[in-house]
């Protein structure tokens, strides 16, 4: 009896539209307790019909290739179906802090299992009278590393196949989906967004939130917000000498050597990934490695007057600021870190991504925690960043190095004293808004659909409205304690240590290498080292098999570093247990011919010298690689 009196109604209503006078199909369904409309644009479909069971609507729209979609509506989830006109946003009301809907239907309704495979879609906003509604074609796929791998919810990017606005948002194809699915509140990249662009930071992202059903069932509340590229309505520079880059070890050359769109920066062994242009040339690519290079020297050299002709120096200011604020310890890898340049502009940071690893997050068992907001008193840079002391990490050198500038350093306090009276006040009272939406419904449904409970079960479920007030707590405790600590920096002018990167000759069948370490900079060197590929396999005749440390005797070593290649070696050159006090330096690597370095700094003294050997190995044959390091 439903299915034939939606039919009817279908046919009647088909029948009776005038020309060009109603342009949106409704198709509404009751979820949660809440009642759901699903806006199909009716010009947008060559037909709609019933299957032969007469269970299905079926909306046939065309894709971008010219070949036909089938948009299935199942009847036993229809309530009824209605026709509405259409508005413009001029005449809507622009609430964005409301819960808005998505529709994602995939072609055959295929499952979104693989972030490499792009599947054909059909993607229905409900702008529920704020905004106008959308309906179209598209492609979508997986996205993210470890919110991919690791957690249920999964995020997705989509790229709709012409440019449009969504939710008021500006034109474009490409878009983002975020799960936020270990961050209970759902508001801590929405809180670092709002921070971001009130602090000045360029191209900051913007945030819609929206309830998705994919291919009729409900997936819970995401997080729409623009892809970060080079457009006019995104990072609006230069297409073809305009620079958008990335500090991050995923898509570096660490962790993606073969990509090709990446390098170690020549200065600081930053991991670099150039985002755009794409499908650089190597010689294209070698320019834009010397030219930043250019600024990496400037900040060494702690020139504040070269580094200001380089870089805009207020955004370096505010993303430091924000990292530390938020406790964003993904700086430390580095991951997720933009920068941009423009033609003939100077370097600037932004926009900002990725920030559910902040707010003190609990990394044990991270792949099943969701725990935050614990201790406010944790630092990134330290009560000294030039020294890091006091630090619970030792980020790359470049993020500490203007530290050493008194000007920097003055600059540095103004900025947070100017921002400090109302980062918290401000920003929150925008949070409150989103979460005041999300209370009429959205986060009950969400948790129903993805219930979190603490590490262990203990505890029970999370309760949002718990940790919201947690997160609130923490972020004022948090600035109180850092108008503290920000204002007791020492004011820089330290001295600077001349490091130069390390020199490697091939002598008898042995590589030598020699290295300075900067004593202070202690498990953050500014440079790594660099064996010649062919040198060795020519040696070995061949690609090595193994490369394992040597202890001074010449007896196989064992790794305790980190890396997959290297060790902690003693002050007698031999590979080192945990036992800390015998440890002075290590190399690390996961990669064969590029190792980082380090020494302890507790344990070295400046004038140390210290001899270790590691030693490529294929089949009978060996090299062995001494490495000298002198300790400045």
């Amino acid at each position: 009896m439903k299915t034939k009196l939606l039919q009817l109604t279908l046919l009647a209503l088909l029948m009776s539209l005038p020309v060009n006078a109603q342009e949106w199909l409704r198709v509404h369904r009751t979820y949660g307790g809440e009642s759901w409309a699903m806006p199909l644009a009716i010009d947008q479909f060559s037909q709609f019909d019933f299957s032969e069971d007469e269970n299905t609507l079926r909306g046939y729209t065309s894709l971008k290739d010219g070949t036909e979609m089938v948009v299935p509506l199942r009847l036993e989830r229809v309530d009824s179906i209605d026709f509405a006109g259409s508005l413009t946003d001029e005449e809507k009301g622009h609430n964005k802090y409301r819960v808005f809907t998505l529709f994602i239907t995939t072609e055959d309704e295929a499952n979104i299992v693989e972030k490499d495979v792009w599947l054909n879609a059909h993607f229905s906003f409900d702008g529920k009278g704020e905004y106008s509604n959308y309906s179209g074609t598209g492609r979508i796929r997986g996205r993210g590393n470890s919110s991919w791998l690791y957690y249920k919810k999964k995020p997705y990017k989509f790229k709709l196949d012409s440019k449009s606005k969504l939710l008021g948002l500006e034109k474009a194809k490409n878009w983002n989906l975020l799960s936020n699915y270990r961050d209970v509140t759902d508001m801590m990249n929405v809180y670092a967004f709002e921070t971001a662009r009130w602090m000045g930071m360029p191209f900051t992202n913007h945030t819609r939130f929206v309830e998705v059903f994919l291919n009729g069932d409900y997936v819970g509340v995401y997080q729409l917000t623009e892809k970060i590229e080079i457009h006019e309505n995104r990072v609006n520079i230069d297409e073809v000498d305009g620079v958008l880059m990335s500090f991050d070890v995923d898509d570096g050359p660490g962790y993606n050597p073969g990509a090709g769109d990446n390098f170690w920066s020549e200065v600081y062994s930053l991991p670099m990934c150039v985002k755009e242009p794409e499908d650089l040339s190597e010689a294209q690519m070698d320019a834009i490695k010397a030219d930043f290079a250019v600024l990496e020297r400037a900040v060494k050299a702690r020139d504040y007057e070269a580094v200001d002709r380089l870089m805009d120096i207020p955004s370096f200011i505010s993303i430091l600021q924000l990292h530390e604020f938020l406790f964003n310890v993904e700086i430390d890898a580095p991951r997720s870190l933009y920068m941009y340049k423009d033609k003939g502009g100077k370097y600037t940071f932004g926009p900002v991504w990725d920030w559910d690893a902040a707010y003190d997050f609990d990394w044990n068992n991270w792949t099943e925690n969701h725990t935050y907001f614990s201790n406010y008193r944790e630092l990134i840079y330290g009560k000294n960043p030039l020294t890091a002391t006091g630090a619970n990490y030792t980020i790359n050198k470049f993020f500490r190095d203007m530290f050493g500038n008194e000007t920097f350093v003055a600059q540095y306090k103004k900025a947070w004293k100017d921002v400090s009276e109302s980062i918290c006040a401000h920003n929150w009272e925008e949070i409150e808004k989103y979460i005041a939406e999300m209370n009429k419904g959205a986060y009950a449904r969400d948790v129903a659909r993805w219930p979190l409970t603490y590490p262990g079960g203990w505890g029970g479920a999370y309760v949002v409205k718990d940790e919201i007030g947690k997160m609130k707590t923490w972020l004022q405790n948090r600035k109180n304690y850092l108008d503290g600590i920000i204002a007791g920096y020492p004011d820089g002018a330290a001295p600077v240590v001349e490091v130069k990167a390390p020199e490697v000759e091939v002598e008898n069948g042995t590589v030598y290498v020699t290295a300075v370490m900067n004593l202070s900079a202690g498990y953050s060197q500014d440079y790594r080292i660099s064996i010649g590929k062919t040198e060795v396999e020519t040696l070995l005749g061949g690609a090595p098999t193994a490369l394992v440390p040597l202890d001074s005797d010449g007896s196989e070593g064992w790794n305790s570093a980190a890396g997959q290649y290297g060790a902690w070696f003693d002050g007698d050159g031999d590979t080192a247990d945990y036992t800390w006090g015998n440890v002075h330096v290590y190399i690390e690597a996961n990669e064969l011919y590029s190792w980082a370095y380090g020494c302890h700094p507790e344990n070295c003294q400046s004038g140390d010298v210290h001899t270790v050997t590691m030693q490529y190995r294929r089949g009978q044959k060996t090299v062995n690689v001494v490495v000298t390091f002198t300790i400045k």
